[in-house]
């Protein structure tokens, strides 16, 4: 793990949104640097601020690394994930693009240092040729990484 990102969110819990937007047959995933060696694909999503609400969280953090205003659709489920240094809790809703032309972002926390390398839409029968541990743990849940959308409850990493 990147020290700086060890520095900005470790030894804390981080409430998180993320959001599931699937076109056709793929999803958008953003790929972040510094959390592990290589890759690291998970659906766009960033943490809540204080006196923010989720839906107006997921609303900027998709703005900030994807360029796209979206719709807040249905929650689906809760992710925790600890592995310490890192404590997160995420709630994952479905999303619909609703204005805006998708982009690379960025992440405001991250400073000076580009914490998204990449944002793009994957199709679902192409995350079976990445690595495991390339992909948010959360795709592991499911036999079928397509059916992502119908996990419901609370899922632990």
């Amino acid at each position: 793990m990147d020290p700086d990102v060890r520095q900005m969110y470790g030894d804390r819990t981080r409430v998180r949104v993320c959001g599931l937007c699937v076109r056709d047959d793929q999803i958008l995933l953003v790929n972040h640097a510094g959390l592990r060696e290589g890759d690291f694909w998970a659906p766009p999503g960033g943490g809540i601020h204080f006196g923010e609400t989720a839906v107006d969280a997921l609303k900027r953090e998709f703005l900030e690394e994807t360029g796209l205003q979206i719709a807040v659709g249905e929650f689906l489920f809760v992710c925790e994930l600890v592995a310490l240094p890192l404590h997160a809790v995420e709630l994952f809703f479905l999303v619909t693009p609703t204005g805006g032309k998708l982009r690379t972002g960025f992440d405001p926390e991250s400073g000076s240092t580009p914490a998204i390398l990449e944002v793009r839409y994957h199709a679902f029968g192409d995350l079976d040729d990445l690595p495991a541990e390339s992909l948010h743990g959360i795709f592991g849940k499911h036999p079928e990484k397509a059916r992502i959308g119908s996990l419901r409850g609370y899922f632990k990493l």
